[in-house]
């Protein structure tokens, strides 16, 4: 059994982490596929005892799937009503995707204030270990419709690092669009070496760069995504100070999470 394999094994608290890039298809909409998988294998995992919370990019591209109207205006106001239109079809996806399991899901929108403010913050993590509690998979995003960058959390990666450490989560996965943290950007590089497990992550972003990796996790972080390498290493660093692994793992794979669980899926472990 390989690190990864271990580290799920062992967790009854898990966040899941989805970029835009991971939940959408060659279309550009959401991958309704995916999500109905991912939803399947999650259930297996409660029906262990194990407990989930969600946070979820794609409201933006999920907007733009219902406004295609609206594609090139770039207007922070355009971009914050395409997130409310979006959000509502995200969500919907997502509660399509559970139904069949017969669990119910729970939206919560954040900002950046309601990490500073004590007792927002003591709100937020009754009402999570509440929703937990009676099996409920929360999902959470952050309220892009209301957000200026005074109170942006800035990307999910963040967002999926503070929530974990909110709930005291027992790990983190980070569900992307290439199989870990490579050496080198293994779209343009052959050779490019999966590094399966980082426990200097401050010597692992010295060297990243847009060579590191691919897709939603490079530098540029794709079109809609808002993430990159950076992001990801910082949200392990985060976490990881608190005693919390991360994973980094392509979330399109099929079967994704029980091939990690199983050992056969590829990722990277980062840990103390």
């Amino acid at each position: 059994m390989n690190a990864i394999a271990k580290l799920i094994l062992k967790a009854r608290k898990i966040v899941f982490k989805f970029g835009s890039n991971t939940l959408t298809g060659g279309d550009g909409r959401i991958n309704s596929t995916l999500l109905a998988e991912f939803a399947e294998q999650a259930d297996a995992f409660l029906k262990q005892g194990k407990q989930i919370v969600i946070v979820s990019s794609g409201a933006q591209v999920a907007g733009l799937s219902a406004m295609d109207r609206w594609d090139r205006k770039r207007d922070i106001h355009y971009r914050q009503a395409l997130c409310a239109v979006g959000q509502v079809k995200l969500m919907n996806a997502w509660e399509k995707a559970f139904t069949p399991q017969g669990i119910h899901i729970a939206q919560i929108l954040l900002t950046r204030d309601d990490f500073t403010d004590n007792t927002r913050t003591l709100n937020m993590r009754n009402t999570l270990f509440t929703l937990v509690d009676e099996g409920i998979v929360p999902i959470i995003n952050e309220n892009d419709s209301v957000s200026v960058e005074e109170i942006k959390i800035g990307d999910n990666d963040t967002l999926a690092a503070q929530s974990a450490i909110l709930w005291s989560a027992d790990l983190l996965v980070l569900f992307s669009d290439i199989d870990g943290l490579y050496d080198k950007n293994p779209r343009n590089h052959a050779d490019a070496q999966l590094t399966e497990e980082v426990r200097d992550i401050t010597a692992a972003r010295r060297s990243a760069t847009g060579e590191t990796a691919g897709g939603e996790a490079d530098g540029g972080a794709g079109e809609f995504g808002t993430g990159g390498i950076i992001t990801k290493l910082d949200a392990a660093e985060r976490v990881v100070s608190y005693g919390i692994p991360m994973i980094l793992a392509h979330g399109g794979r099929k079967r994704a999470l029980e091939s990690l669980a199983d050992g056969t899926g590829q990722g990277t472990a980062f840990l103390a």
